[in-house]
């Protein structure tokens, strides 16, 4: 079996360093140096193993690609994650885009404890809000859609995707999450969109995606009510595929990829089928955001102020603030 891991710095010794804490939940993994990959030699392609806020990791024996956010700040979307994966995307397509049988799997998860993701970045919004900058905001948006949109339709390889949700996926983060073909949930794990707290919608893919899978009933009173639901919950409404134990996601993941060896094309075609069935269009995501962003302009202060509170609350989950304390 061999691996190839590269994380953020070149240093040989900082990757092998970072592999030995995935070997740590992924055992038994050899890491060779990220300059021996025979991935097609591309800008793109090589800068995929560089990224600051993804750390990624390749599998070869099971045909798997690992990535793990690792936000700069708080764990929710800022720019720069999103510049990340925009460049994930396409090094993915440039690695893999002359040999695509050989990825099966790509994973994403989260490496801050508790938390998936917690959406977008409200310190963005509130500043741009107050600026009556709308152009920013489409354009913050749209950046998301993106990445949604590519996500769904697997960048147009004969891959499976995967979400791990070992912590907390709210407003954003759950709307990436549903993007994926198979999403694995840890117990303790919350969903929801809390966006009417502050008098906003998720704008950029939830309703799309929970109303061709629940209907438009149940993403209606997701949305308006704020309510935050169970990983449990979630299986039951059919947004979420497995529900695991606290700390068992990542071998639930190996262990769906080890049942579904022999069956990784049928699966495949089955969620191709889906997508041929209720097709989600970037231009239907791109007119929700236009939606979002009128709205985001009719927002008071006293809203802007409580979504600056939620703000506070996120930067309290950013360990190198409460290292700093």
């Amino acid at each position: 079996m061999s691996m190839y891991a590269y994380s953020n710095g070149c240093s040989p010794g900082r990757a092998i360093a970072h592999a030995k804490s995935f070997a740590a939940i992924a055992p038994a993994v050899p890491v060779i140096d990220p300059k021996v990959i025979d991935l097609k030699k591309s800008a793109d392609a090589l800068r995929l193993f560089e990224l600051e806020q993804l750390e990624v990791t390749w599998e070869e024996q099971i045909g798997a690609l690992w990535t793990f956010m690792r936000p700069r700040g708080r764990p929710s979307y800022n720019t720069d994650l999103l510049e990340d994966f925009h460049a994930w995307q396409r090094g993915i397509v440039a690695a893999f885009e002359y040999r695509p049988d050989e990825l099966k799997y790509l994973l994403l998860g989260s490496r801050t404890a508790g938390v998936f993701n917690l959406g977008g970045d409200l310190d963005l919004f509130a500043a741009k809000i107050r600026q009556r900058d709308r152009q920013t905001l489409v354009a913050y948006g749209e950046s998301c859609v993106r990445i949604l949109h590519r996500n769904m339709t697997t960048l147009g390889l004969p891959m499976i995707t995967i979400g791990l949700a070992q912590g907390d996926a709210l407003g954003g983060g759950f709307e990436s999450l549903l993007s994926f073909n198979i999403i694995i949930a840890e117990r303790g794990t919350k969903f929801g969109f809390p966006e009417t707290m502050f008098g906003l919608f998720p704008g950029m893919g939830a309703y799309s995606l929970v109303a061709r899978r629940t209907g438009a009933a149940f993403a209606e009173e997701m949305m308006l009510s704020g309510k935050t639901y169970t990983a449990e919950q979630m299986k039951d409404a059919g947004l979420i595929h497995m529900v695991v134990e606290p700390g068992q996601g990542i071998e639930a993941a190996r262990d769906y990829i080890q049942r579904n060896k022999r069956r990784h094309a049928g699966a495949r075609a089955v969620f191709q089928a889906g997508r041929e069935v209720n097709p989600v269009t970037l231009e239907e995501l791109d007119r929700i955001v236009q939606i979002w962003a009128d709205a985001c302009l009719q927002l008071s202060e006293r809203d802007l102020k409580v979504m600056q509170r939620l703000v506070s609350a996120q930067d309290r989950l950013n360990p190198n603030l409460q290292a700093a304390e």
